[in-house]
């Protein structure tokens, strides 16, 4: 019998050529194409451990007029890349746009297409061509941030959104829906994510889905996932795909690993946000992507005594052009404690020196980085990612890939997993516990990611805010900062600092700053009457406003009815600034100093039993009532509640209302700009 090769008419030659053709696409198939680890050529590890199966975002189907549209619009992307879902995120802290992000990949586990979005580089009056795409939706992810005001990335889209009307924008034909994100200790919890609902609704959009609302305050990780657990389904019956997700998990980003010596230095990121360099040659304007290098001029311990700690800094701006006023806040860009990257390096087994880059590998993104490339693991995990926060449930579950040990599997499924069971351990044993990537790392400790991957599912770490404890009459080139330092050992055993006021504590010479602007502030007239509430470093802004009234006084200007409500545990240990509210009260700047001490008696007192007391009631209403602006600063979850009540309570004695009345006598102050506070949880 002739061989098949012969039958074919091919000779020995020609089966060799076809059988090295195979064998190059049988290795390709099975080991170019397998995401494989640190080489540079792959995605993540499947890794000797686990059974790893991160595929890459697959490439867009691309049409005749794929290379040919309008890069400002998205829509014009959208139609060109074949997305049928857009992501809006207004995010102030990351969170959001994380959520965004998520969001963007899960839809692609349902066969759609999305992308996620920052509004402040969208036309967001394209909404209404939303509808010219078939089966399309838009999510938001909106956080509120202070008092019931857009994130900063938000504001253009916001003020045009709630200014509007149908004739303007005719959402007609577009699906949508929203999940908020928010923190009941304020009072205009989810403000932002409420109100866009609402108008997108009124301008003809349809909700495909219930409006979510997390809070920080609780659980926000918990909220998300019950939220998109019946939005997933809604959106799919709404858009015409099956609801079963497959089993999928993607990878966003491609790692690439860099020859020791082919970035010279000069190259590598090192901490900066976004120019390459610019905290080595700095150059204004400074803001959250290019901030100041500031000189740390003074860094004292206000106690004298106890186990805690509270620091006054003052930052040097002279040379910065940065203006501020008294009530802005200021950034800090803190770094994250060497001897905790030093320990995650080592859980990973990984070169903290090695360069790499991780590339988006969804093309048509205009986020091509987690964070600035190329750089290396020492510095990213230092400068660039939050190793300190409680990892997100998508994180466990994606670890759970990467251990071939069976328990420690189950248990980050189960912690990943949406099920009571499953939030009732990740609370317990995350969220109670205090556990970081790190403890994770070192608790579990089959469990062995590759460091890109989790590059790439760890949080962005975050610039801190300060209320800045000065004024610029005063102190036109310096900013002063009043913080506790966050310093506590967790259930199991382990030392937590604050990663910025940790930093503090360790004496930095320079520290990465910009200012952010605040509506916390005094009355334009000096003669307005104004009382300030702020116990602990609440009192931090107020430093500000005494020294603009103190520099009125001085400057011969009339200056109206000064009251300060501050307090403390005992007089001896923690009254911070003692010497200078005492100089302010014997000159007259202070016109009334009421300050709580209270753990100096055997019952406690705080500042709104102060505010309770017969005559200091009386003079609070009678401060309302001549047109005087109330002020209140620090923790929203108890102090400022309390301090409320107690406001409500003087107005209904003194102004003979009822509870009701009382509200909303409090409500339209608020709306004057009577009312401020400055607060957080």
């Amino acid at each position: 019998m002739r061989s098949r090769s012969n039958m074919l008419g091919l000779s020995a030659f020609d089966c060799a050529i076809i059988g090295g053709v195979a064998g190059v696409c049988v290795y390709y198939f099975v080991f170019v194409r397998k995401p494989r680890n640190g080489n540079g050529s792959g995605l993540a590890p499947p890794s000797t451990l686990g059974q790893a199966s991160f595929q890459s975002i697959p490439p867009t189907s691309k049409g005749a007029a794929a290379d040919d549209y309008d890069e400002s619009s998205f829509i014009s992307k959208m139609q060109a890349k074949n997305r049928n879902i857009v992501v809006f995120y207004g995010s102030q802290t990351g969170t959001a746009e994380d959520f965004a992000t998520r969001l963007s990949k899960e839809a692609l586990r349902y066969g759609l297409r999305a992308m996620s979005c920052d509004p402040e580089e969208c036309d967001m009056k394209e909404l209404a061509h939303l509808a010219d795409i078939p089966n399309s939706l838009a999510i938001f992810c909106l956080a509120t941030y202070g008092e019931g005001d857009p994130t900063d990335n938000l504001q253009e889209f916001f003020t045009m959104l709630k200014d509007c009307d149908r004739n303007e924008l005719d959402l007609t034909g577009v699906n949508y829906c929203v999940f908020g994100l928010g923190n009941k200790t304020y009072e205009h919890y989810n403000a932002i994510g409420q109100l866009v609902d609402k108008k997108l609704e009124e301008l003809g959009a349809k909700r495909i889905y219930e409006l979510g609302l997390g809070d920080d305050d609780a659980n926000i990780e918990e909220d998300f996932n019950n939220w998109k657990e019946g939005m997933w389904p809604a959106a799919c019956q709404q858009l015409g795909v099956s609801a079963e997700a497959q089993d999928i998990k993607y990878r966003q980003y491609q790692l690439v690993n860099h020859e020791p010596g082919s970035v010279p230095p000069e190259k590598l990121y090192k901490g900066e946000i976004s120019r390459l360099g610019s905290l080595q040659r700095q150059r204004p304007p400074f803001d959250a992507k290019n901030p100041y290098l500031a000189a740390v001029t003074e860094n004292r311990e206000l106690h004298t005594g106890g186990d805690r700690s509270c620091l006054h800094l003052e930052l040097d701006i002279g040379d910065s052009r940065i203006r501020y006023e008294s009530g802005d806040h200021v950034a800090v860009y803190p770094v994250n404690r060497s001897e905790l990257v030093d320990k995650l390096g080592e859980l990973l087994q990984c070169d903290l020196d090695q360069p790499f880059s991780l590339n988006n590998v969804d093309d048509d993104s205009t986020k091509k980085h987690p964070f600035p490339c190329p750089t290396t693991y020492r510095i990213a995990f230092l400068h660039y990612l939050d190793i300190t926060a409680n990892p997100k449930t998508n994180l466990l579950n994606e670890l759970s890939d990467y251990t071939d040990n069976e328990e420690h599997k189950q248990m980050l499924k189960k912690m990943g997993s949406n099920t009571e069971e499953g939030k009732a351990l990740y609370h317990d044993w995350i969220i109670s516990a205090r556990r970081h990537i790190v403890a994770v790392l070192e608790d579990l400790d089959s469990v062995k990611p590759p460091p890109d991957h989790l590059c790439e599912l760890l949080p962005r770490l975050q610039a801190r805010y300060y209320s800045i404890a000065s004024s610029p009459k005063l102190h036109p080139k310096s900013v002063h900062v009043c913080a506790a330092v966050v310093r506590y050992t967790t259930s199991t055993n382990r030392l937590v600092l604050g990663v910025a006021t940790g930093e503090f504590a360790d004496k930095p010479a320079q520290l990465p700053v910009y200012v952010r602007r605040s509506q916390f502030r005094l009355p334009y007239k000096h003669q307005t009457p104004v009382i300030m509430v702020g116990p602990g470093t609440g009192f931090a802004p107020f430093r500000g406003f005494l020294q603009e009234r103190e520099w009125a006084k001085d400057q011969g200007k009339p200056v109206g009815k000064t009251i300060l409500y501050t307090g403390c545990r005992n007089r001896d240990i923690d009254y911070i600034y003692s010497q200078e509210l005492e100089a302010w009260k014997d000159k007259g700047v202070i016109t009334n100093l009421q300050v709580a001490f209270s753990r100096d008696q055997g019952e406690k007192v705080y500042v709104q039993h102060l505010m309770r007391r017969d005559e200091n009631s009386r003079e609070i209403w009678e401060v309302l009532e001549l047109g005087g602006h109330f002020y209140v600063c620090g923790d929203a979850k108890h102090m400022a509640r309390d301090v409320m009540a107690a406001l409500e309570e003087i107005v209904e004695k003194h102004g003979s209302k009822s509870r009701q009345e009382a509200q909303d006598y409090i409500k339209k102050l608020s709306n004057k700009g009577r009312y401020s506070a400055d607060v957080w949880s």
